[in-house]
């Protein structure tokens, strides 16, 4: 049976982080995830989980200036990229949290896969014990963006060498990209740390639109994915609870 994390960048976002863990808690998920904590206060957000008993499965590092959307592969701007890097690692530490998203940012080019691979080794030689994550990013959403596709994110995970270093398989940005998504799953499940979904291409709740995910989360089950995955939807008039959720039980 898929198990889900709710992720709270998205789910609850009106309300207080301590207080949309304790929601996702009541409404049935069995994790939760989040964006940019940086404003809460660890110790609550650590409360929270310990009240729940929900593990904080990852977060994101900031996006820098107001229209960026990250920093780590911009040549120049190492220094800010690595600080950001830094504040993530002791967040996720503060909070007990295993995965930090690394948002690579607005770039192309040698130069940018040169500083994103500078960035993400820093990132793993001061924090060996946490998964860094990249993400691939769809061209409606994030235009410019530098990881569009699965097999781009692939390709560099193998040239950096780096052991802890994921792919962030989220199925609603790479359907638009390139579909074929159970396949893709399949090809890349060893690179994979974690796996995220909504509708496509609304980005509403998983139950309805052109991707099937009852197919695909039983092909998860039979590749023996036992993570939650992450719910991350727009919730709409649906709402943020789990009332999507049986209709991708097998």
């Amino acid at each position: 049976m898929t198990r889900f994390s709710a992720n709270l960048g998205f789910l609850w976002a009106d309300l207080p982080l301590p207080q949309a863990i304790r929601a996702a808690h009541a409404a049935g998920y069995d994790a939760v995830e989040c964006h940019w904590p940086y404003d809460t206060p660890a110790a609550e957000v650590r409360a929270a989980l310990a009240d729940t008993g929900l593990e904080m499965l990852g977060l994101n590092t900031l996006r820098g200036a107001p229209g960026e959307n990250g920093l780590a592969a911009i040549p120049g701007r190492e220094a800010e990229a690595r600080a950001e890097i830094d504040r993530a690692i002791d967040y996720a530490r503060a909070i007990g949290c295993g995965a930090v998203h690394v948002m690579s940012g607005i770039a192309s080019g040698p130069g940018a896969e040169a500083a994103l691979r500078g960035n993400l080794a820093h990132a793993a030689a001061q924090a060996p014990e946490l998964t860094f994550l990249i993400e691939p990013l769809n061209h409606h959403d994030a235009p410019g963006y530098f990881l569009n596709t699965s097999d781009q994110a692939a390709r560099l995970i193998e040239a950096f060498a780096i052991p802890n270093l994921r792919m962030m398989f989220d199925c609603y940005h790479l359907q638009i990209m390139e579909g074929d998504i159970t396949r893709r799953l399949r090809r890349h499940l060893p690179m994979i740390g974690h796996v995220q979904f909504a509708s496509v291409p609304d980005r509403g709740a998983p139950d309805r639109g052109e991707l099937d995910y009852r197919h695909v989360c039983a092909v998860l089950a039979d590749l023996g994915w036992d993570r939650p995955v992450g719910a991350e939807y727009r919730p709409g008039v649906q709402g943020p609870g789990l009332g999507w959720a049986a209709a991708l039980a097998p």
